[in-house]
């Protein structure tokens, strides 16, 4: 009587705390990234105002060879650079040599604000760089664009903005920022916020999530998103393990036995990126893809020979476990994997069996094959008896 009691309590609180995050769970704007060039120093002001008023990460560009006048003799070095570009827009080697970016993966970003220049009526040669190398990562998401010029109009900057990065979603029309009208950049700056379509609730979450292969454990950094959100609720139940196999020489995937909502655009994944494929399929990256995918996360800190040693590229029937404690659960009744047994995992094993979801082996405490009221039943035994 004094366990079924006790189950019932927990019951109880395990519902209400169930639909106490329900009513919690609400969308907050994207993460945003602000990268500029600034030559004479009027876009670095632009971005302190612009900084000042929304909470963004910030990049500068800088170019590779330092000190060169651009402007000098009616712009001779400045419009050699950008006829180079003009001449043969799609080479590599049109482009001027930029410093290494700080921020090489913009997976983790949903709005990407670019400040630049205008030289003769044409995005920076400088900027133009950054974006040709960029701009393909920038595919799906929202970006907007501030143009900082003497006098000269911005139509062919907008333009250069387009062509460099074609699958953006633009937030709105282009804040233009001249010498006539710089002292008032914050109120511009201001209105021109207010004018944006932002994407929203893609930022990163507090919860890593931790991939387990052959006893090596990574970890990832998940946006969040609706995706995410239902699997961080299942995995608080259990870790998953599931089986993926290689697949055109650039990621292992494979279906997770369940679906996830989907918020699917195109994506030009990267080395370390995690998306959900079709809604119900996992797909980790040790290479780059273009296609329509939900973005769950990226791996931490492996660049890409050590993605691939990590994730058995190009192996098949790889098992992966997923989980929110770094390594799987080792102990019968540690159905929450945090390597103890304890009253979570009354909660965790009485979520699973609300949840119909029964496929771990740590929730079956009573090695009988099944997962069922009798595995709770046991897990309070062993807590009572201290056998844990």
């Amino acid at each position: 009587m004094r366990t079924f009691l006790f189950i019932m309590a927990i019951v109880m609180a395990c519902c209400s705390s169930m639909g106490e995050s329900k009513a919690a769970s609400a969308d907050e704007a994207g993460k945003v990234l602000v990268v500029y060039y600034s030559y004479t120093g009027n876009s670095r002001q632009i971005v302190q105002s612009l900084t000042d008023q929304i909470d963004a990460d910030v990049m500068e560009i800088e170019p590779a060879e330092k000190g060169l006048q651009y402007e000098a003799n009616n712009y001779a070095l400045g419009m050699q650079l950008l006829n180079a570009i003009n001449a043969t827009p799609d080479a590599p080697d049109s482009y001027p040599a930029i410093d290494p970016v700080s921020i090489t993966d913009l997976s983790g970003y949903d709005n990407i604000i670019i400040v630049t220049p205008l030289w003769w009526s044409q995005m920076a040669a400088i900027m133009q760089t950054y974006l040709f190398n960029y701009g393909p990562q920038m595919a799906g998401k929202h970006v907007g664009l501030i143009v900082s010029s003497h006098s000269s109009d911005i139509p062919q900057v907008v333009l250069d903005a387009k062509r460099l990065v074609p699958d953006a979603v633009w937030m709105g029309d282009a804040l233009w920022i001249k010498a006539s009208n710089h002292a008032n950049r914050a109120a511009l700056i201001s209105n021109w916020i207010a004018s944006l379509d932002f994407a929203q609730g893609q930022s990163s979450m507090d919860d890593k999530l931790y991939i387990t292969i052959d006893g090596v454990t990574q970890s990832a950094t998940l946006v969040d998103n609706a995706a995410t959100r239902e699997l961080m609720t299942r995995l608080r139940v259990a870790p998953i393990t599931v089986t993926l196999n290689s697949s055109g020489g650039f990621e292992i995937w494979g279906a997770l036995g369940f679906a996830l909502p989907t918020s699917n655009e195109q994506v030009d994944a990267q080395p370390g990126d995690i998306a959900l494929y079709n809604g119900s399929n996992i797909c980790l990256f040790y290479g780059s893809n273009s296609w329509s995918y939900t973005r769950l996360g990226h791996i931490d800190d492996l660049n890409t020979s050590e993605l691939r040693t990590f994730l058995k590229a190009g192996e098949s029937n790889i098992g992966v476990t997923l989980s929110l404690a770094p390594g799987s659960p080792v102990k019968p009744g540690d159905v929450n994997g945090d390597g103890e047994v304890n009253i979570s995992d009354v909660t965790a094993l009485i979520d699973l069996l609300l949840s119909g979801e029964t496929g771990t082996e740590m929730a079956d405490v009573n090695n009988d094959g099944e997962v069922n009221i009798s595995d709770v039943t046991s897990i309070i035994d062993m807590l009572l008896g201290g056998d844990v």
